[in-house]
């Protein structure tokens, strides 16, 4: 079961990212992604799991250090908790980008690529995201007149 849990994680995510990357001007894109609760049946998968490991979850929480989050990720149950919360941040992180995209004009054509790296790799996606929010922003700024 543990097995079956890590493979559909992704897949209850993916929707939500295809409608995101696919059809973003859809109305009902804008409407689905501004829930929290698309990552409910994530966060159902995560408690299934961790509760199965829930002493050396505990453990690698409340006293972390990286011999504790490898014995955790030895356990199949525990790597497949760690790995459906990373699904259910992930998705969280791109909902707010591509709400936040919506806001500040960015091209869709700009944010497909950008939601799919955040997909594969959240940091990067993130990082990449706030740097052109900060520069959008930056051009946003009435400007002051000197003299």
């Amino acid at each position: 079961m543990t097995g079956t849990l890590f493979d559909i994680t992704f897949y209850l995510a993916a929707p939500f990212w295809l409608l995101m990357i696919s059809v973003p001007a859809w109305s009902v894109t804008t409407r689905v992604v501004s829930s929290p609760l698309t990552v409910l049946p994530l966060l159902t998968v995560y408690t299934v799991l961790a509760v199965r490991v829930f002493p050396e979850l505990w453990t690698a929480v409340s006293t972390p250090d990286l011999g504790t989050f490898q014995e955790l990720t030895a356990l199949a149950e525990g790597a497949g908790a760690l790995w459906a919360q990373v699904i259910a941040w992930d998705l969280l992180v791109g909902q707010w980008m591509f709400l936040q995209s919506r806001k500040l004009g960015l091209s869709p054509w700009l944010m497909g690529p950008l939601l799919v790296l955040t997909i594969l790799l959240s940091p990067f996606g993130l990082l990449v995201f706030l740097a052109l929010r900060a520069a959008r922003r930056g051009t946003d700024r009435p400007r002051e007149r000197c003299g």
